[in-house]
């Protein structure tokens, strides 16, 4: 019930919008800005082709039919027919352009967010559901790309459309101009009034999406597990209560954009009737012609086109400063697992891991770790055992720097590991943890995954010495069977050999095996360790294993419990001690027996 909570817990949304974002998207704009103006000068040049459309029928009106002059008349037509089809061809070539620089913006900003997501430490990952992570990358790039692209520049455009067309239109006649401007200030205060609404709302259907993605992408990853405990009706009624958040929140939403451009025609409406009306009197008086009034009334229709360009621009606009923010609040996520300034290349290993008075806390206040000292020699296996939570799985992420210690030391060869560079310490050591994961592909690429350069024959090497090759041979295409996402096809027990290849392959000098055996049978465990055997030789080994029988012959035994490390020695020397570890020993064998 408690997890269902946290998908119906909203995000802190309700910010103020800082300007300073637009300022920094400006940096994907500017590699792109000589296409952006060109597309804009093709705009500009079509749209006052356009203009001369009004001027034209008005000289038809006023001249060319009072006159009775066919030959003027048609060559008007023409002119206007002129005007629009150069005007469809400058708007398909900017369009054409502007298409391409969209989609330049959303690979450039798209890379730069998972690069970025590469380099967190495991912290981030631990604190946030994938799927709040994965809609950022994918939908929220793909809604501010255009915002950015063709909304600047129509914002810019629109604009300038504004000014040429007041400029034709006072050229045509000055009072019944004013008359159309009259209604700027109306528009003003209703834009004025809606702007902070429509923000919020969006704010709050951002929020929304991102939890319902956030829950269906673990429902899917879970599928399994739902149907094991009968729990689709409950996860059912969750989704569709967060469906019904989302569908609830959107039309609320939706009735402002929406509020947008209605309001705008009505006042354009009122306008152009209030020219009609201003222009009949004057017309009547002898100040305009038919023409002058027709002409104006067409700039009107044509003043407020862009005005409600404008407020589509800016309904679209604020539909995506929620976006925007979240990209740019995940590009800000700080990297605090990182090369420290003047870091240096970690010499190749030995295997000297000392560990010097070291605290550690995932949340401020609660140590999992206390003051942890100890030292290990190179070529040394050392096994790490107590109880679940105790703090086994942190003291080897620590030796791996996935996270920073809160106080103390870990040196590798005398080595403070704050201090290098951390490509250089990781690609020394393999890694094996209890959830194996393996990529979309095929099997060798997956064990190439730890050594991108290593031939076909290092790959059938490495699957023999930890006898995976027999069951990777049964399948139909061998080491080219192509496996699905979280390797679907395989048992846990297949995945967790391949990952033992994949570890091998890469030959490390440190070797950290987190529960790496708990998914193999007996069996085929008793047949892997002479592999393991194989691979502990000459290097320096942490083994967390619950199955106490696998770790007997380790050089050291630490007993973690109580935020350090209560117990260590040989396996026989803590058997005769009759400790904690005699009693964790005798309860499983009991257990076995």
């Amino acid at each position: 019930m408690a997890r269902r909570n946290t998908y119906r817990e909203d995000e802190v949304l309700e910010t103020p919008f800082d300007y300073h974002h637009l300022l920094r998207a400006f940096v994907y704009i500017k590699k792109y800005l000589g296409l952006m103006i060109f597309a804009l000068i093709l705009s500009a040049i079509g749209g006052i082709t356009g203009l001369y459309g009004p001027k034209i029928t008005r000289k038809a009106l006023d001249v060319a039919i009072p006159q009775g002059d066919k030959t003027m008349l048609f060559t008007l037509v023409g002119l206007l027919c002129g005007t629009f089809i150069l005007s469809i061809i400058f708007t398909t070539i900017r369009s054409r352009i502007m298409i391409n620089v969209s989609q330049n913006i959303i690979y450039d900003i798209r890379k730069d967010i998972f690069e970025h997501l590469q380099k967190l430490p495991f912290q981030y990952y631990d604190d946030r559901p994938h799927g709040k992570i994965l809609i950022r990358v994918v939908n929220y790039v793909n809604s501010v790309s255009d915002m950015l692209s063709n909304g600047l520049i129509n914002v810019v455009l629109e604009i300038m459309n504004l000014v040429f067309i007041v400029i034709f239109m006072f050229s045509e006649d000055v009072k019944l101009s004013l008359v159309v401007l009259a209604g700027v200030p109306i528009l003003a205060i209703f834009m004025f009034w809606i702007k902070e609404k429509q923000r919020k709302a969006w704010q709050q259907v951002s929020n929304k999406n991102s939890n319902l993605n956030a829950y269906l992408q673990e429902n899917i990853v879970g599928a399994r597990i739902t149907q094991m405990f009968a729990r689709e009706e409950e996860n059912a009624e969750t989704f569709a209560e967060l469906c019904d958040r989302c569908r609830t929140t959107w039309f609320k939403a939706v009735m402002y954009s929406n509020t947008v451009w209605p309001g705008i025609d009505n006042i354009s409406v009122w306008v152009r009737a209030a020219v009609f009306i201003v222009g009949l009197i004057f017309m009547g008086q002898g100040q305009v012609s038919l023409g002058v009034i027709v002409a104006i009334t067409s700039y009107a229709a044509r003043f407020w086109q862009p005005i409600m360009n404008l407020g589509n621009i800016f309904n679209n606009f604020i539909n995506n400063i929620a976006y925007l923010e979240r990209i740019f609040e995940t590009l800000d996520e700080p990297v605090t697992v990182c090369d420290a300034e003047g870091a240096v290349e970690m010499p190749e290993i030995k295997g000297d891991v000392t560990f010097e008075n070291v605290t550690f806390a995932y949340e401020e206040g609660k140590d999992v770790l206390k003051n942890v000292s100890f030292e290990v020699k190179a070529g040394e296996s050392v096994a790490l055992v107590g109880p679940t939570g105790a703090g086994k799985s942190t003291i080897v992420n620590l030796i791996s720097r996935f996270y920073n210690v809160g106080q103390g030391r870990v040196l590798i060869d005398g080595q403070d590991i704050a201090n290098v560079q951390l490509h250089t310490l990781r690609s020394q050591m393999g890694i094996m943890l209890q959830d194996s994961f393996i990529f979309s592909g095929t099997i060798e690429d997956n064990i190439r995954y730890g050594k991108l350069d290593a031939t076909t024959e290092e790959i059938i090497k490495a699957s023999k010495t930890v006898c995976a090759d027999d069951f990777i041979n049964r399948f139909t295409d061998g080491y080219q069977t192509e496996v699905k996402e979280r390797g679907s096809l395989l048992s846990q027990g297949q995945k967790q050999l391949i990952s033992f290849a994949r570890t091998l392959l890469s030959n490390p000098a440190i070797l950290v095996l987190d529960e790496a055996t708990s998914s193999i049978d007996v069996q085929t465990e008793k047949a892997l360790q002479q592999g393991l055997n194989a691979m502990l030789q000459g290097r320096t080994s942490f083994i967390i294993a619950h199955r106490l029988s696998t770790i007997k012959n380790c050089d050291k035994i630490m007993y973690v419990d109580q935020g350090g490390i209560v117990e260590c020695g040989s396996h026989d020397e803590l058997i005769a001690k009759k400790g904690y570890y005699y009693k964790l020993y005798t309860a499983q064998m009991d257990d076995i027996a």
